[in-house]
């Protein structure tokens, strides 16, 4: 994600990620045309670092279909999806992360910035105001969720007919 790391590494280095072949019908391994799960991973990293995030996604999404149960793939997956602009994608990557760990903060913040770039500033506050609070320390966190507070302010202003009485016209 832009609002993330810039360089195309994974959060969770210490995750290793298992390298066999996916199997098939009869649960043997099959051989994969174009590597394994470590090799897509890698090539995904490599091609998100180097602004190719829908290719990235690509090969993302074939590694998590490998290791349905690898956060670092899932998360990978996620940022190539943000940053492609596939913002509902993202969302329901990061919310995958969100459900199977939420005590992780960068998830939250993902799903948070995925749900505001898909329309949806309300839902994306709450997962943004977690993160922030997981990590007030982050000041990307609290910014996104100021933004997102903004918009909804604006647009409860906005149907209400404009700006409220008491603050109109007030500079201070």
């Amino acid at each position: 994600m832009s609002e993330g790391r810039r360089d195309g590494q994974d959060s969770r280095p210490e995750e290793i990620l298992p390298g066999g072949a996916p199997a098939d019908e009869e649960g043997e391994a099959s051989p994969a045309p174009d590597g394994d799960a470590q090799t897509w991973y890698r090539r995904g990293l490599d091609l998100l670092g180097n602004g190719s995030p829908a290719a990235a996604a690509q090969l993302l999404e074939r590694a998590a279909g490998a290791e349905p149960h690898s956060r670092m793939v899932r998360e990978a997956l996620a940022r190539a999806q943000f940053d492609a602009g596939w913002y509902a994608a993202a969302a329901a990557s990061f919310r995958m992360i969100v459900e199977a760990s939420p005590a992780d903060d960068y998830a939250h913040f993902g799903l948070g910035l995925a749900l505001a770039r898909s329309g949806a500033p309300g839902e994306a506050a709450e997962y943004l105001a977690l993160a922030a609070a997981m990590r007030p320390d982050l000041p990307h966190y609290t910014g996104a969720l100021r933004g997102v507070r903004a918009t909804l302010r604006a647009r409860d202003q906005a149907a209400r007919g404009g700006p409220d009485e008491a603050g109109a016209g007030d500079t201070q």
